[in-house]
Order: structure tokens, then sequence, then C-alpha cells
């Protein structure tokens, strides 16, 4: 179960980052409200996954979650850069997250 919820958290995170850019962008209630939100339940699910996972492997694969689900993020809904290379980096940045959790 712990590694659903450091799934979710970076799914949270991911969530959170993109309203980051939706506020700076419509500055609304709606926008800071679903931020807030987002980056809350990141938190919360941080939390219960590392009553059990080791603090750096949680905290790896919650960063490469939302980095890289964010820049993909970004790619999809603000129209970012899709150059190859940047592809390749998010996927390495993926595929560490996944080395962690096989060796944990």
């Amino acid at each position: 179960m712990d590694w659903v919820f450091l799934i979710l958290a970076g799914v949270f995170e991911m969530v959170g980052v993109t309203m980051i850019n939706r506020f700076h962008r419509e500055s609304n209630w709606q926008s800071l409200v679903l931020l807030l939100a987002g980056c809350g339940a990141s938190f919360l699910f941080l939390n219960l996954a590392m009553k059990t996972l080791p603090m750096g492997t949680a905290y790896a694969v919650w960063t490469g979650i939302g980095a890289s689900g964010g820049a993909i993020l970004g790619m999809v809904l603000y129209g970012e850069s899709k150059d190859w290379r940047r592809i390749l980096f998010i996927i390495m940045v993926l595929g560490s997250a996944v080395g962690l959790k096989w060796i944990s």
C-alpha cells in the first residue's frame, strides 16, 4: 500500500504543479483552491508512504513522478517543447524511479 500512496502523492504533485502554472496565467480563486488541494493531497500521501518506505527512496520517486509528469503535462497542455532530448531525459528520470522501486 505504501507504493500506492507514493504514486498518488506523485500524481497529486503533478496536479499541484499544473495548477501553479494555471494560477500564474489566470490568478483566480478556483486555480488557487486546486493548487492548494493538489499540493495538500500530495504531502498527505507522501507522509503516508514514508511511514514504511525509506525517506530517500520516497522523496526521489515522488519528485521524479512530479517533475516528469509536470514536464509531460506542460508539453500536452501548454505547448512546451517536445524535443526528443527532453523526452529522453524524462524517460531517464522515470527509469531511475523504477530502479529505486526494484532495489527497495
